[in-house]
């Protein structure tokens, strides 16, 4: 009879999912614009942080 070893597969731990955690210092009136929007969208304010910057970086010009 043949033996079988299983092994199961691991479960990623807080951080291995691609995610860095960083901090961001803004201003009070930003904040409340998007926690507004994240209201609006039903999204959380992380998610919405992520999908601005990605879009943002794309269209940045940088000039001499």
């Amino acid at each position: 009879m043949e033996r079988e070893i299983k092994i199961t597969k691991k479960v990623p731990r807080k951080g291995d999912d691609g995610y860095k955690i960083v901090s961001v210092r803004m201003k009070e009136e930003l904040l409340e614009k998007l926690e507004g929007l994240s209201g609006k969208t039903n999204r959380s304010r992380n998610e919405l942080i992520n999908l601005l910057l990605e879009s943002a970086i794309e269209i940045v010009k940088i000039e001499d």
